[in-house]
């Protein structure tokens, strides 16, 4: 099954979209947003897949043209956001490049940070920053979704918990991050608002590509029209969903609605490019001891998606423009203090 949320209030409206990603039909009379889906899934589901089996049949009513530019992110905001660095040679990549050695435990104890959800971007909504010296980057990503899941529990419970998948664009500061982590506090301002895929999947739309609590195609990112890198995510990701899930709910119950994130992909195998520019820096500077990739400026444009066997878009593109961010208030004060 294939659902979006249209942009309408704060948590959108929930529609479901045909496995071809051509039309859709509204939910409303099942679930108004994907919010109240999750909160509700044992009673909505098997609705929803009915409604989902008659577009795709070509039997459901008030059946209309998809628009991804019309969506929002699937989960417009949510209760919970915690992305992981499930590619540990990312990481080791990342460390290398500054001369830093890396805790054997970072191979066995999965990295996560609680981001921003109050406010997410839709998959073709511009990234807004006040400043180029900030350091722009993308960094593609893979997604789920959880129902209401107890503390403690374990990977081999989690099959059930995981109800949907997106692809994702956590955006990242680069040049603010050493600041704030020098704080060792972690990260805020260098992690402004992430996007999402236009669509939403249940893990049954992989089919044998998903196994393993991994997703076993490419994914594809290209930068100003150009393929910037094109890794496997079943390769290479040491710590799969079910165990950055369980690394969640160690100690806490977790949230219908909560998603978690996998991290850059990035595969050993460096022919296959790179998810991130922070990525293609560092191996620069291994290689000829300076970057030389820029990171985003204005105009700059970045697009991320997944293909299947066939060559289809599973989830729909995230196609972002970067521009610059004047804040109104700022223009207002120049206004009431401008010389008469």
């Amino acid at each position: 099954m294939k659902l979006a949320s249209l942009h309408q209030g704060r948590d959108g409206q929930l529609i479901v979209v045909s496995r071809d990603l051509t039309k859709a039909v509204h939910a409303h009379d099942i679930a108004p947003t994907l919010q109240f889906a999750l909160d509700n899934w044992e009673q909505v589901e098997p609705d929803l897949q009915h409604l989902y089996r008659n577009l795709n049949d070509g039997v459901a009513h008030d059946v209309f043209p998809f628009n991804p530019h019309g969506c929002a992110s699937p989960l417009p905001r949510a209760y919970q956001w915690a992305d992981g660095s499930a590619y540990v040679n990312h990481v080791e990549l990342v460390r290398k490049a500054r001369g830093a050695a890396m805790p054997e435990s970072f191979w066995t104890d999965p990295l996560m940070y609680q981001g921003m959800s109050d406010g997410f971007l839709g998959p073709y909504q511009d990234i807004q920053a006040a400043d180029e010296a900030w350091g722009i980057d993308f960094e593609g990503e893979i997604a789920v979704i959880t129902d209401d899941i107890p503390m403690g529990t374990r990977t081999e419970q989690l099959h059930d918990h995981i109800k949907l998948l997106m692809l994702v664009n956590d955006v990242s500061l680069r040049n603010l991050i050493p600041n704030e982590l020098g704080k060792g506090f972690g990260f805020f301002q260098s992690k402004p608002a992430s996007a999402f895929s236009p669509v939403a999947i249940t893990p049954d739309e992989l089919n044998d590509s998903w196994y393993d609590f991994k997703v076993h195609h490419r994914l594809t990112v290209h930068l100003n029209g150009e393929l910037f890198g094109q890794p496997h995510a079943g390769t290479d990701m040491t710590f799969n969903f079910a165990e950055l899930v369980q690394h969640i709910a160690k100690s806490r119950h977790v949230g219908a609605g909560t998603i978690i994130g996998s991290g850059t992909v990035s595969n050993l195998d460096r022919t296959s490019g790179s998810c991130c520019l922070a990525e293609r820096r560092m191996l620069e500077a291994i290689e000829n001891g300076i970057p030389v990739t820029p990171f985003m400026k204005f105009g700059d444009t970045v697009k991320i998606e997944m293909f299947d066997d066939d060559g289809r878009s599973i989830f729909g593109a995230i196609e972002q423009k970067v521009v610059k961010y004047t804040n109104v208030y700022d223009k207002q004060d120049l206004e009431r203090h401008k010389p008469v």
